[in-house]
């Protein structure tokens, strides 16, 4: 049998986590604003999300929207929810930071690698704003995260199935996951097309964030959850 595909569900939601992990979900992504790209939940969110679902909580840090270059405040705000987050009973931690010549903060996002441990890290879609892929590859691996999540720069992983290709090839210190628009209808051609082995989506191709249809969320995760265990057969 070949290796699990894993695939991650991003929620702002007790209800739309317990939907995603009936669906079948491997691991959450727990947010809040997805309308937004998601940010920093509240720790009551994860201890109520953790007291109710059995699969991995990773949980964003993310003090605002918009760019990836935080203030001297704003850090410190990242690291407190690092914290705060671990004590509520995260399974691994979701953030990016840059520099203002959108290259990768390699010595900051160093510093909250080694403040989250021994939780796993995946480094978000800041890495999509990165002028220089090959460079910010190289800079997270050297980080310490061992995750990326990546639309290959596009606005969809459809769109970016190239670069997602290339990356999955090059990188050998960390996992790269696919994400961005995907859904049932595109999930296999995105895994064919770039041999990705990780999967993420907010269904925000198909649903409002949150989602008012619950049972039709976790219909949609189940259907992406069979079309990738076939691949494993």
């Amino acid at each position: 049998m070949k290796k699990k595909i894993l695939l991650e569900i991003s929620v702002e939601s007790v209800e739309a986590a317990a939907a995603a992990e009936r669906g079948g979900a491997d691991r959450i992504e727990l947010c809040c604003d997805l309308s937004v790209g998601g940010l920093t939940p509240d720790p009551a969110l994860i201890h109520a999300v953790r007291q109710q679902i059995q699969i991995p909580i990773f949980v964003m840090i993310r003090p605002r929207g918009g760019d990836f270059v935080y203030s001297a405040s704003e850090f410190a705000e990242m690291k407190n929810s690092i914290a705060a987050a671990k004590d509520a009973g995260a399974d691994g931690l979701v953030f990016g930071i840059l520099r203002p010549d959108r290259s990768v903060d390699i010595e900051r996002t160093r510093e909250v690698v080694a403040l989250a441990q021994p939780l796993p890290v995946t480094f978000h879609r800041a890495f999509d704003s990165c002028a220089d892929f090959s460079q910010a590859l190289e800079d997270v691996s050297q980080s310490g995260a061992c995750r990326i999540l990546t639309s290959g720069g596009s606005a969809s992983a459809l769109e970016g199935i190239d670069n997602i290709a290339m990356l999955i090839t090059v990188a050998d210190q960390v996992t790269i996951v696919a994400g961005a628009g995907i859904n049932m209808r595109n999930i296999l051609q995105i895994a064919a097309a770039t041999g990705a082995r990780e999967f993420h989506s907010g269904l925000s191709s198909v649903f409002p964030h949150p989602p008012t249809d619950y049972l039709q969320f976790e219909k949609e995760v189940r259907a992406m959850a069979r079309r990738l265990a076939v691949l494993c057969e």
